[in-house]
């Protein structure tokens, strides 16, 4: 197990730094700069002394390879650079916010699981039903909806509304202010979950095995219990590792909406002005997060088939 785990570990470094190398090229064949951003604020036209002088405060006017190793370089060390807008190390100004990213992806994922996996299991031991054709009707409804139309609605109704909780603002960390954007990040991987669910137990349910217990005279309870559960847990884990390992992507739309004070909230922002050095940052942040919960899932594979470990 700890060979297979530092294979994995192993096998991230490679795309961390095919990662790095797209985030460099895209921001920096993109026209624009953070100086020509502060010199286009509408006062006036760009004093070409007053811009040079701040692309090499920050470094701009160097060439692009040596940007570059200086970047790689940086990344090898864990320096991300310094903002040019918070004047701040890249690793201090995320490591202030990642904690708010971090709270509402986990919320947002334990809403889905709770609710999505026991949807779609109860559905698929009940197919035909009632309560099966409503679960994908859900389902289909919750990939379907358009996450900031949803957080609208969600606000318009539970803050303006009725009152019951505020709108936006992360309120010091007070719980009601997570309840809305929670919920509206955590819609779509419940529907993906619940459908996944679904057609995962009534495949297993066709299987040999399945009938097999079941004409030896095992109880459905039995059947689910020791064979059905433990083969569908692969799929589901899989669902939920890739949804997890994507929601602070995901997170961006839901952050600004919310203005939930998060990476996501920092990325849009930054890209707004051109802190490059923050947008790449928090871009290989969200990446490495995503290669951490996938290596964590493969991890848990293994654990749970052996036979992965030889693949």
């Amino acid at each position: 197990m700890l060979r297979f785990t530092i294979r994995r570990i192993l096998q991230m470094i490679p795309t961390i730094l095919a990662v790095a190398l797209l985030i460099f090229v895209i921001f920096s064949i993109i026209p624009g700069s953070f100086a020509s951003s502060l010199m286009s604020d509408g006062r006036g036209g760009a004093d070409p002394e007053t811009l040079a002088r701040i692309k090499a405060e920050f470094g701009l006017d160097k060439p692009v390879y040596v940007r570059f190793y200086e970047y790689i370089v940086g990344i090898l060390k864990l320096d991300l650079g310094m903002s040019f807008r918070f004047r701040e190390p890249v690793t201090d100004v995320i490591g202030s916010r990642i904690w708010a990213s971090f709270v509402l992806s986990v919320a947002a994922m334990a809403f889905a699981i709770v609710i999505g996996v026991p949807l779609g299991f109860i559905a698929a031991l009940r197919p035909g039903s009632i309560l099966d054709t409503s679960t994908m009707i859900g389902a289909v409804s919750g990939l379907s909806l358009p996450q900031f139309w949803l957080g609208l609605l969600l606000m318009y109704f539970f803050a303006l509304q009725l009152g019951w909780l505020p709108s936006f603002g992360y309120g010091g960390g007070d719980w009601r202010y997570l309840i809305l954007p929670a919920i509206t990040l955590g819609v779509t991987p419940l529907a993906l979950l619940a459908r996944t669910t679904r057609a995962g137990v009534l495949e297993i349910m066709n299987e040999d095995f399945i009938r097999t217990a079941h004409s030896k005279g095992m109880s459905n309870s039995r059947v689910v219990r020791w064979h059905l559960l433990r083969n569908v847990m692969v799929l589901v884990i899989t669902t939920i590792g890739l949804q997890f390992g994507s929601m602070m992507g995901q997170a961006v739309v839901i952050e600004k909406l919310f203005a939930w004070p998060g990476i996501g909230l920092l990325l849009v922002d930054s890209v707004a002005i051109r802190d490059i050095p923050v947008v790449q940052g928090t871009i290989l942040v969200i990446v490495v997060w995503f290669l951490l919960i996938n290596t964590f899932v493969d991890i848990i594979y293994a654990a749970i088939d052996p036979r992965i470990k030889q693949t």
